[in-house]
């Protein structure tokens, strides 16, 4: 039963609506706040002159070679998101969703919750094999360039398990969402709100400690000269970390990495075994200081804040989005707490993310850059930070001075020929 409308002072309707679309707006303005306060809004300096100039002082074949592997990736990565686009608008833009969840759970007696899971992993299923041969096209062309050691056996090991955790997270969700929806039909927006919150916070937490040791293998750093330097530099920086572990990349990747992960008592620094093999001990250090200076902004904890606001405001919209009936009418589902629904309810979250997508990146590179230009002042060694950017950039075959529409749209990081002129102004004394 509905929950009677009650009236304000003002004559105001106070419904269940009326609260979800006030709580969508306050959580939308401490999303504002929290990104205002916690993300730096301006970089460190790094003249366009520097950059070209480091152009300039790098291998040409090798800034030719990281050209041309992204050039290759591009024709299989564009057409996966399309692809993936087109297949989560098919589904959740007309009833065949809706059917196909329908369909799943016949056998049950239309019983909701085998809708909801065995719905959902097909929905899933349908995405990911429609973009298998993209993602086999995308592994060929890391084979091709070297990037990738693993065989087609591992890969797709990997691949298995992926979907399997996703297929498990996924149940988690989607009983919550549509058990929690049927027990309060008016106000499973405030509960799942905080629930969603709650999880992104969670799973800050678990992941590092769960999930990861599932694709890597993670062994303490050996005792030694770095390993001390490496403890002794999170001390100093005000980082306690739990431990130094060694990934076994190298059975992936020639790629060279290194980061810290966790949160509180689950905090450690992770380098992978390639980039211990690669660079030499100066460098791994100045990898490390970059990933301290995560750390000691807390941009994992900003992350997660607004990740939870962001979840929680997701279910708010999706509780709006249940009075768009021509939207309901187009998905042939008759709400939107139903598990029918799922297909559409995917199909809007994609298309948000798309639409966010820029915003992120945007975000992620400045505080990107701040970590940066932390690692410059931690160690106090502009010459070795730049060597390092170098050395990553085209171990791991990266386009040091990409295309601007693609820079804005797609990366995380800012530019390899930034990064270095962002080494030689610190050098200068530039702040």
């Amino acid at each position: 039963m509905a929950a009677p409308e009650r009236s304000g002072g003002g004559g105001m309707t106070l419904t269940p609506r009326f609260w979800a679309a006030v709580t969508l707006a306050v959580l939308a303005l401490v999303v504002l706040v929290v990104a205002a306060v916690r993300v730096p809004w301006s970089s460190p300096p790094a003249p366009r002159a520097d950059q070209l100039a480091a152009l300039r002082d790098l291998p040409a074949d090798a800034v030719e070679r990281g050209r041309a592997f992204h050039a290759a990736l591009r024709l299989p990565a564009y057409s996966s998101l399309l692809l993936g686009l087109a297949v989560s608008l098919i589904l959740g833009l007309t009833p065949l969703g809706a059917r196909i969840v329908e369909a799943v759970g016949k056998p049950f007696g239309g019983n909701w919750i085998a809708q909801a899971l065995l719905g959902g992993f097909v929905i899933m299923l349908i995405g990911e094999v429609a973009t298998l041969p993209l993602a086999v096209w995308r592994e060929r062309v890391l084979r091709d360039y070297g990037l990738s050691t693993q065989t087609w056996g591992s890969w797709t090991v990997d691949l298995a398990k992926g979907m399997a955790i996703g297929a498990v997270l996924g149940a988690i969700v989607l009983l919550a969402f549509f058990g929690i929806a049927r027990l309060t039909p008016d106000w499973w927006w405030a509960w799942l709100s905080a629930g969603a919150a709650g999880l992104v916070v969670l799973l800050s937490f678990v992941l590092p400690v769960l999930i990861e040791p599932v694709f890597n293998k993670f062994t303490p750093m050996p005792a030694g000269e770095l390993r001390d330097s490496l403890t002794a530099m999170a001390a100093r920086d005000g980082v306690p970390v739990k431990d130094v572990l060694v990934a076994d990349a190298s059975r992936r990747t020639t790629a060279l990495n290194a980061y810290v992960s966790g949160l509180g008592p689950t905090r450690r620094i992770v380098v992978y075994d390639t980039l211990l093999d690669e660079a030499p001990a100066a460098e791994v250090e100045a990898v490390v200081a970059h990933e301290l200076g995560h750390a000691k902004r807390g941009d994992v904890l900003t992350g997660t804040a607004l990740g939870a606001l962001g979840a929680a405001a997701a279910i708010c919209a999706a509780f709006l989005l249940g009075s768009w009936t021509g939207l309901l009418r187009l998905a042939g589902v008759d709400s939107v707490t139903s598990p029918t629904a799922l297909a559409l309810l995917l199909a809007v979250a994609t298309l948000a993310g798309l639409v966010a997508m820029p915003l992120q990146n945007a975000v992620s590179r400045r505080i990107e850059a701040r970590a940066d230009e932390h690692a410059l002042v931690v160690t106090d060694d502009p010459a070795t930070v730049e060597q390092m950017d170098g050395r990553l950039a085209l171990k791991n075959l990266s386009d040091v001075d990409p295309n601007r529409l693609e820079y804005l749209m797609f990366a995380s990081h800012p530019s390899t020929v930034e990064r270095m002129a962002a080494a030689r102004a610190f050098a200068r004394g530039e702040r």
